[in-house]
């Protein structure tokens, strides 16, 4: 994508009498020309700071005792990777988003607690669930999502317990000065168990879905199979201060190297939070460049035979931003190509082989890191304990699980545009997955549940 050169502007012939050069095919794959710096901003300059970086390569968190893994691809006709959604196409086909009544959200809400609700009390062999509005003296269990008392921030004295509608529907004090261990988030549905006798009380925060179960023939024909290599990116692909893909381009030639079996890759691709993009810097529209970083990938990564996935972000200022969140629209593949690549929603689950990936691009550690409380944080906060913000995040991750939902909390971040009708159909966990992947702005981590290993 540079100026035309001067002289004859005739069109190269490609018959088979007149082959086109090796070097010509790959100067047109090559993914540095398709992402051509001065093409998307006239102001666009390499980035100093990404270019001088140190430690390039280096492993920076590992988990196992797998010492050196081959990273050997079989090509992406031998990888089964499938998406496990309910529903036909509902994200895919055309539906106006963002017409919703209040008295569908709360529709959707409530039949949310009372579903885990249903779950909860078969589990933990519970009769009936009392009302909330009527004084008694025995030992009640009540169910209810938990909320804070005013616009605030959750704190350990403003936290409410709005009851499901069977219930009474009522919003009710919750004293957790007689907890010993809790944490809480608004839109956490659990149950409150209160022995007034004695003075206890007991919170219930849910349990976890069963794992994938293949049927015997898949089990039998993956258990043969070599191990499958899975590869996963975040977005955004350039760095903060230019509107540069060179680290797309570096992450395209890692996948030529490694030659993983398959690649997810999750966005934004073009970061509506970039300095350039907010004072739109640049010379091409925002769905040119997405398909010029999309057709780089694909054509760049086609020799090593890996398939590719695109999950999108809320920050892609191309595409729709709200949640769940449909997946790209490429209609520009060709057939070989669209046969490699899988256009996911966020969120999804995927199943490759046959273990279960959750992936979702939307940023809920961060999110409900900033309203979770835990009895853990008040005594680290007045000194009692020591506490590491990766306790946090598994708190964070066991919450995603027993509360079965990709994005637990409610009310939402700001940023989050949520949609409740399809976010009842598709922001939920049909299923535990083996392996759940959450993009975050903070620190990374790896996590394994260790209840849930045991009960599989």
């Amino acid at each position: 994508y540079s100026t035309p050169a001067k002289g004859s502007q005739k069109r190269a012939l490609t018959t088979p009498e007149h082959p086109q050069s090796k070097r010509g095919v790959a100067r047109l794959a090559s993914p540095s020309l398709l992402l051509s710096p001065a093409s998307f901003s006239s102001s666009a300059t390499p980035s100093q700071k990404y270019g001088m970086r140190s430690g390039r390569g280096e492993v920076v968190s590992s988990f196992g005792a797998v010492q050196g893994p081959r990273w050997t691809g079989k090509g992406w006709s031998a990888v089964r990777v499938e998406l496990l959604e309910e529903g036909e196409n509902s994200l895919i086909s055309s539906y106006k988003y963002m017409f919703q009544r209040l008295r569908d959200v709360r529709d959707v809400l409530t039949e949310k607690i009372e579903e885990l609700g249903e779950e909860l009390r078969s589990h933990f062999n519970i009769e009936e669930f009392s009302p909330v509005s009527l004084p008694v003296q025995d030992s009640i269990t009540v169910l209810g999502q938990v909320c804070c008392d005013s616009n605030g921030k959750l704190n350990a004295q403003s936290v409410l317990l709005e009851a499901g509608q069977e219930q009474g529907g009522r919003l009710v004090p919750v004293n957790l000065s007689e907890l010993k261990e809790f944490s809480l988030f608004p839109g956490q549905t659990l149950l409150n168990c209160e022995s007034y006798l004695f003075c206890d009380l007991f919170l219930h925060q849910g349990i976890p879905l069963p794992f994938y179960c293949p049927s015997e023939a898949k089990q039998e024909m993956d258990e043969v199979s070599e191990p499958v290599m899975v590869m996963m990116a975040c977005g955004p692909y350039t760095p903060s201060e230019s509107l540069t893909y060179d680290p797309l381009i570096d992450l395209i030639t890692i996948i030529n190297k490694d030659r993983p079996d398959v690649c997810i890759l999750f966005g934004p691709f073009v970061d509506s939070k970039h300095e350039q993009i907010e004072k739109n810097q640049v010379t091409e529209t925002f769905e040119n460049i997405f398909k010029r970083c999309v057709d780089s990938i694909v054509e760049g990564t086609k020799g090593s035979g890996c398939r590719l996935v695109f999950v999108p972000s809320q920050r892609d200022v191309h595409h729709h931003y709200i949640y769940p969140q449909p997946p790209f629209s490429l209609t520009n593949l060709s057939k070989d190509d669209s046969a490699r690549v899988t256009l996911a929603p966020d969120p999804c689950t995927l199943l490759i082989g046959n273990v279960t990936f959750g992936l979702t691009s939307t940023d809920i550690v961060f999110h409900m890191g900033a309203e979770e409380i835990s009895s853990t944080d008040l005594l680290y906060n007045y000194g009692f304990c020591s506490g590491t913000g990766t306790e946090r995040f598994s708190r964070i991750m066991k919450h995603m699980l027993t509360q079965r939902s990709y994005y637990p909390l409610h009310p939402p971040a700001e940023e989050v545009n949520m949609d409740y009708d399809k976010f009842q159909q598709f922001g939920q966990m049909n299923l535990t997955p083996d392996i759940l992947i959450v993009p975050s702005e903070l620190r990374y981590f790896i996590k394994v549940n260790h209840a849930h290993f045991q009960t599989r």
